[in-house]
């Protein structure tokens, strides 16, 4: 009864990463994830030696009369082996987690796109720009609302720069597929992060911050494409033509030139004001 709720692909989806996604679309996750499988290996190797320091011991000195065993006030090698083994295994993660962490975060001095993230209640607004910085020149803008979910469209195999800044209070841009989010902050405050892809895909993204009423409604969708389909793309866009329109151009035609990983969602507002349209069209 217990297990009848799980199927293989959950059970090795779970034991065979240790919980962690297998679904990382980016350089960044994929190294994320080694550190993850890693930490955890270690971990169980702690574990399993502790383990079995425990057993040994109730299993060896386990009670067998009332004469009281020999009692050992100072073990040297004992205090040193629990005292230093703790040390290094921390230094160790301590030194890896760095790595991969300044890897991460790491911010190159000419990336190949540059794409200003502006949230607002409650909707994004992305910028393709000509350099980095509040200094450059947006060449291209995708703006979502109420009834089109706004594409992300990006390409595979170039360093990506975001730069975002929130227009009210703080948001959070996340992917799940990037194994990692970033919150969006008011003012002057502007989070930058690089990313390089390496899959191409659709992947619905989301607010993951909570920012007011329709929080759960802010989403917009990730399209990862090949690089020559996103300069036809992007120089679709620097002529004019609407997200829809250049979508059309690198052969999104029809529904799949609007977002596919998710759908608008009515508000409790837009459902207020339908009710009252058909109470009176009834004479209600």
């Amino acid at each position: 009864m217990v297990l009848s709720g799980c199927s293989l692909q959950d059970f090795g989806s779970a034991f065979g990463n240790f919980g962690w996604p297998s679904n990382g679309i980016s350089l960044q996750a994929h190294k994320m994830y080694d550190l993850w499988i890693g930490s955890v290996i270690a971990a169980l190797v702690v574990g399993i030696f502790v383990w079995g320091l425990i057993f040994w011991c109730i299993i060896r000195y386990r009670k067998r009369g009332d004469e009281l065993p020999v009692q050992t006030r100072f073990n040297m090698p004992m205090e040193v082996l629990y005292t230093v083994t703790p040390i290094l295994v921390v230094a160790v993660l301590f030194y890896y987690t760095a790595i991969v962490q300044t890897n991460v975060d790491k911010l190159s001095k000419n990336p190949d796109q540059v794409v200003e993230v502006v949230a607002f209640k409650w909707q994004w607004q992305f910028n393709y720009r000509d350099g980095v910085g509040e200094d450059a020149n947006t060449v291209a803008s995708t703006v979502g609302s109420a009834d089109v979910i706004p594409l992300l469209v990006l390409p595979t195999g170039e360093k990506i720069r975001f730069e975002e800044t929130s227009k009210d209070v703080i948001h959070s841009f996340w992917v799940p597929e990037l194994l990692f989010k970033r919150d969006v902050f008011p003012g002057n405050v502007r989070n930058k992060f690089e990313v390089t892809l390496d899959r191409e895909g659709r992947y619905v993204g989301r607010c993951a911050e909570l920012c007011g009423t329709y929080h759960a409604f802010m989403q917009f969708e990730l399209v990862v494409v090949s690089p020559e389909k996103f300069d036809q793309y992007l120089a679709a866009r620097k002529n004019g033509a609407t997200t829809q329109e250049g979508m059309a151009a690198i052969g999104f035609t029809g529904k799949d030139s609007y977002a596919t990983t998710t759908e608008p969602l009515n508000t409790r507002r837009q459902a207020s004001s339908w009710n009252q349209s058909n109470a009176v069209a009834a004479g209600k």
